[in-house]
């Protein structure tokens, strides 16, 4: 298989309201690939370059949705730009390794693991997310790493939700990253679904110090899934240049929204 280098472009990927749910999946693909291909979509700088071969098989549209995200935060000041990039793709099922981790200046992967959504947020399958007290439900969006201490679920990482609706009440709901022992590959065997926790992204135990090591003090973590009503409403996801307004209305007209 040849290898695939991906630049991922800074703050370009424009999503159009009014796309059903049913469309939403289609819609993230297609549109990224609207503005990774338009010439006029070319950003001056990338976050960082990925080896889509090496990179544990992350889709593609998810990543550079991560990107764009993490860059429009970057370039409005609300982070600095960071030393890894975590991503997790909810809409893949819990016995997948849907989480990554990735290294923002050499593009590198750096762990590709499981991980556990909240208890409310689905089976196997997460379908539903709040940013709600005591909803055990999994967040989206865009999380800064913070401190680290050691409580109720061992060592473990606060993180910080950075988009209000969706998940600026993580510090208050304790959404932490830690470890736990109902994430585990038997188990998902046994069961068809790994563990589920109170909304926490939690990690398996073996890995989850080394994970929770790399990113904090500043890491960015990008929770993904195809919900319309945050793919319409992020800001980190919607920075509103005219010239990917354009390549949105060009890409709404040729019907990548149907």
């Amino acid at each position: 298989m040849n290898r695939r280098v991906v630049s991922v472009l800074i703050g370009l990927v424009c999503l159009i309201i009014g796309a059903t749910p049913s469309a939403v999946s289609s819609a993230t693909a297609k549109a990224t690939r609207a503005v990774k291909t338009s010439a006029k979509a070319t950003a001056a700088s990338s976050l960082m370059t990925v080896d889509l071969a090496n990179a544990g098989g992350i889709a593609s549209d998810v990543l550079q949705l991560a990107v764009g995200a993490v860059s429009c935060a970057v370039n409005s000041g609300d982070i600095e730009k960071p030393r890894t990039l975590t991503v997790i793709d909810y809409s893949l099922p819990s016995t997948t390794p849907r989480l990554w981790v990735f290294d923002v200046p050499s593009g590198r992967m750096l762990f590709n693991e499981l991980v556990a959504h909240g208890r409310n947020t689905g089976e196997n399958m997460a379908t539903s997310f709040s940013d709600t007290m005591n909803s055990r439900q999994s967040s989206l969006g865009l999380f800064v790493a913070r401190d680290t201490y050691v409580g109720s679920n061992g060592y473990s990482l606060r993180l910080n939700g950075l988009e209000p609706g969706f998940n600026s009440h993580a510090l208050e709901r304790a959404i932490v990253m830690h470890g736990a022992p109902y994430v585990d590959a038997v188990l998902a065997k046994q069961q068809g679904r790994i563990g589920r926790s109170w909304g926490c992204p939690a990690l398996r135990e073996a890995i989850a110090r080394d994970v929770i090591d790399t990113v904090r003090g500043g890491g960015v973590i990008f929770s993904y899934y195809p919900d319309e009503k945050w793919l319409s409403a992020s800001r980190f996801l919607n920075c509103g240049t005219a010239k990917a307004a354009k390549i949105a209305k060009a890409a709404k007209k040729n019907s990548l929204y149907s």
